[in-house]
């Protein structure tokens, strides 16, 4: 890899299904740009207010106008569209269709213009985090996924793009750490990606700009939080709406509306004017009248991503408490969900076991075992989840378990890497 020289007004950016951040070059360490208000990330979101004039807002302005009832429409997990079938596709907001890559470009034109005003600089130069695997298992999608990623960030001001996987990312800031060598597992479980990359790491290779040879393995598969968080609601919440109601002559409720409210780069699809009559179609699938007038209630209130949010909640919340109780409210007053952690321990137990399955294939085609792996260095938000990391801590018994930054640890790592590849600092 060598060394660009020319551009000085480098950054690493960690575009994230559930939060973003960007980190700038600062001589041998990194300074996370601030984003909104005080804080250094971001939630990947925008509300589309539909007063006139039309005004976007981002991040947790952008859903506390949507929590006040603002007339528009909230879009979460930007991320989740590259690689999928609504890459290439348009969202009717108001009277105006947006192209989904165009709002994206609008996140990160945001993205780089409020990190310039701190850094005082126009920002030039970036290397953009990506998980391993943006589509599973199709290679041709995923190079797509990539160069529209890679075509957002340069319609938003950015020359120069360079791309790093980002668990590597994560084990270089880690890397600043270390006293020894090590035999690194990173596992980097996010909003939409799960990334796993084994690594040698050490004090004697951290300044080295070129790195191909230490990184042994690289694997990665499309379950994260966004799916946990999507079958979590459709266990607690969507019964009370009628998923899975039997209903008249013996039917079932068709399930892909639950499945779209579920989904959160899906629900928006649900407020278009097109859905409306399909949804008094479903009428005649119910015997009980009062889920189905739950059901309607959230799609004509939309309160879709508030009601995954609460689901959401309730997860983070049961690794510290063995069961907690949300409120539904919104939907019908007295009604709400219990939740255990055993229950969500049983509804999750075969995706983490798959994680695990694919980390240790990650492990093996390293040429490793697993009493070779010295350290699981976990990162990302959903390795706050106490489940998650005891499934891989009862797989490598042997292993040293550390916790990094679940927000920090990729954008700083992009941000060293920024300062390799271009030269800064």
């Amino acid at each position: 890899m060598s060394v660009r020289k020319d551009h000085t007004t480098a950054c690493g950016l960690d575009f994230g299904t559930s939060n973003s951040a960007l980190a700038l070059p600062d001589g041998d360490s990194v300074k996370l740009a601030v984003l909104e208000d005080t804080a250094t990330s971001i939630p990947s979101a925008i509300f589309f207010a539909t007063e006139h004039p039309p005004e976007l807002f981002y991040g947790r302005a952008a859903v506390r106008e949507y929590l006040d009832g603002t007339p528009g429409r909230l879009m979460r997990s930007l991320k989740s569209i590259l690689g999928s079938s609504l890459m290439n596709e348009s969202a009717a907001i108001g009277e105006t269709d947006y192209k989904y890559v165009d709002i994206i470009t609008a996140y990160l034109r945001m993205l780089r213009k409020r990190a310039a005003a701190g850094a005082g600089d126009a920002l030039d130069a970036v290397v953009l985090g990506r998980p391993v695997r943006f589509v599973d298992d199709d290679a041709k999608q995923d190079r797509a996924a990539q160069e529209t990623l890679a075509g957002c960030a340069r319609a938003a001001g950015f020359q120069h793009v360079e791309f790093q996987f980002e668990p590597i990312a994560a084990a270089f800031d880690y890397e600043r750490t270390v006293t020894h060598e090590e035999s690194v597992l990173v596992i980097d479980v996010g909003g939409g990606t799960a990334d796993f990359s084994v690594i040698r790491l050490g004090p004697g290779r951290r300044n080295h700009v070129e790195r191909t040879g230490d990184v042994l393995a690289n694997d990665g598969i499309h379950i994260a939080g966004t799916d946990f968080d999507s079958r979590l609601h459709m266990a607690w919440v969507m019964p009370s709406l009628g998923y899975r109601a039997v209903g008249t002559q013996g039917r079932v409720v068709p399930s892909l509306v639950y499945f779209d409210l579920s989904t959160w780069h899906r629900i928006n699809l649900l407020y278009a004017p097109r859905f409306v009559s399909a949804l008094r179609e479903l009428r005649a699938f119910f015997t009980d009248p009062r889920p189905y007038r739950r059901l309607v209630h959230v799609i004509d209130q939309r309160l879709g991503h508030d009601l995954l949010g609460r689901t959401e909640a309730a997860k983070i919340e049961l690794s510290r408490v063995a069961d907690t109780k949300f409120d539904l409210g919104a939907i019908e007053a007295g009604l709400a969900v219990r939740a255990t952690r055993t229950q969500l321990i049983d509804l999750l137990g075969g995706l983490l076991a798959r994680l695990v399955e694919v980390a240790t294939s990650t492990v093996k085609a390293a040429g490793l075992e697993t009493t070779d792996v010295s350290t699981l260095y976990f990162t990302g938000g959903s390795c706050g989840m106490t489940a998650l990391r005891d499934a891989f801590a009862r797989a490598y018994p042997h292993s040293r378990v550390v916790l990094g930054d679940l927000f920090g640890s990729v954008v700083s790592g992009l941000g060293i890497e920024a300062g390799r590849r271009f030269g800064v600092g």
